[in-house]
């Protein structure tokens, strides 16, 4: 077995009847001392955290490297040439926000790449362990659940279980509150910044994620700073201030309400659009995340049509990392070296293939052929051909065993799971978020996911 297998099977090991339930009641009873609910549901419901050798780190780590300078370049040419930057199918309002300077350098000084690290996968040749990893999505947007992470990661350090499990493994919690801070104050200090910044969390105070906004501002807090929770709805811009409740100044937004919903329900006029186009105050991330939060901005890199605008290293590592991937339109393309036609190819090919929406988040509007009627999928397409879409090449999900107690009693079955890096200011990994599932919809949001926190380990000598 590998380094990983054993450790894994050493903890399942460890689980007796008396240890798995005073393990299950202790984390339950932090789940809900410390609020860690995605709406009513727990973020958590297995008695094990996501494991990850020191080796499969820096292979998520050194993949990001390679494949974020041409993220970026696609970016800066994305801003300075309007024809090129047709292909991310852009909003009228987007087109409008993207011209307003943040002020800083980076496009996304906080986001997640969601990724499948697999030991085989379709069409990618893997490395020589036989791991290949693959990403599926940049949220270069509104990265969420870092502060989930942290507070997880110290949950499950206390539970009987780990304190076993560490008498012979070593274990190192990856915690990200503290890389959100300081991408905020970088980017503020570079914004032009000089006092002490009062933090605005914005969002909608329904939303399911508030319970981590909390986290946030006890944390923020903790380090100094005056922070409040603030839903865009109580927001003034008066005599160039933003303000809170007609009261309370803010400097510095930690922006996690999504622009196109902002957008949608409070329009263009609305007073923290105003505030940041006018550089009354720093927004992170800023407007122009949205050029490479769009899912087209895969198939910008993958397409044949840009090649000659990457380095030869950068086409190895989109060919390696990016999956196959475009906008879904009628045209010619080239799949596995052959010339397609795209939408009569993909009618006939549907199992290898998934509709994503441009802009869409929580596994909305996300079609996966193989699970899909033949009906179904070309109705799907046609729709997809008249919207906003790009396809995507099927990915290979990889399964890990996870322990949870179900009506008292152990219970070890396999789980969908996917491994996702933060980003810190487009250029390196910190952190990063498990998420597993019973469903192919990796996602917490569409309702059938789980979070766990990430732990690098090695065994003690």
């Amino acid at each position: 077995m590998s380094e990983l297998e054993n450790a894994i099977e050493y903890y399942h090991s460890l689980l007796s009847d008396a240890v798995a339930s005073q393990s299950q009641e202790q984390l339950t009873r932090q789940l809900h001392r410390r609020q860690l609910f995605f709406g009513e549901r727990p973020l958590c419901t297995v008695l094990r955290p996501r494991f990850l050798t020191a080796q499969q780190y820096q292979l998520l780590r050194s993949a990001i490297r390679e494949v974020m300078p041409a993220f970026a370049k696609a970016h800066q040419v994305a801003l300075n040439d309007s024809q090129f930057r047709l292909q991310f199918n852009l909003e009228d309002w987007e087109e409008e926000l993207i011209r307003v300077d943040p002020r800083f350098s980076a496009p996304s000084p906080t986001a997640r790449m969601d990724t499948f690290l697999v030991t085989e996968a379709l069409g990618k040749a893997a490395d020589e362990q036989g791991v290949g990893l693959f990403f599926a999505e940049y949220n270069a947007e509104t990265p969420a659940a870092a502060a989930y992470n942290d507070s997880l990661s110290e949950v499950f350090l206390a539970l009987p279980v780990m304190g076993a499990f560490q008498r012979r493994y070593e274990v190192r919690p990856l915690p990200g509150r503290q890389h959100v801070l300081h991408a905020l104050l970088d980017s503020y200090h570079q914004w032009g910044g000089r006092e002490r910044p009062r933090i605005a969390i914005l969002d909608w105070r329904e939303v399911p994620t508030y319970s981590e906004f909390m986290l946030f501002q006890e944390y923020f807090i903790s380090q100094g700073y005056e922070c409040v929770i603030a839903d865009p709805r109580q927001l003034e811009y008066r005599h160039g201030q933003l303000l809170v409740d007609g009261i309370t100044p803010v400097h510095l937004i930690y922006k996690r309400v999504l622009l196109s919903e902002l957008v949608v329900r409070e329009g263009l006029d609305h007073p923290v659009i105003r505030a940041v186009s006018e550089h009354a105050v720093c927004m992170v991330n800023p407007f122009r995340c949205k050029l490479l939060h769009k899912k087209s901005s895969f198939a910008v890199l993958s397409d044949e049509a840009n090649a000659d605008l990457f380095s030869a290293e950068e086409r190895r590592a989109i060919d390696q990392y990016i999956p196959w991937t475009r906008n879904v339109t009628d045209r010619r393309t080239t799949l596995n070296g052959q010339q397609i036609e795209l939408l009569p190819y993909l009618s006939n090919h549907k199992d290898d293939f998934v509709l994503k929406p441009n802009d869409e988040y929580g596994g909305t509007g996300i079609v996966l052929g193989w699970e899909t009627e033949q009906s179904q999928w070309d109705e799907a397409l046609e729709m997809a051909r008249q919207k906003s879409y790009i396809v995507q090449q099927r990915i290979a999900i990889p399964r890990e065993a996870y322990p949870s107690l179900v009506e008292g009693n152990l219970q070890i079955f396999d789980r969908l799971i996917d491994t996702n890096p933060y980003i810190w200011y487009g250029e390196y990994v910190s952190g990063c978020l498990t998420r597993l599932s019973t469903a192919e919809l990796l996602n917490v949001t569409a309702g059938g996911g789980s979070a766990v926190p990430t732990f690098i380990i090695e065994e003690r000598s």
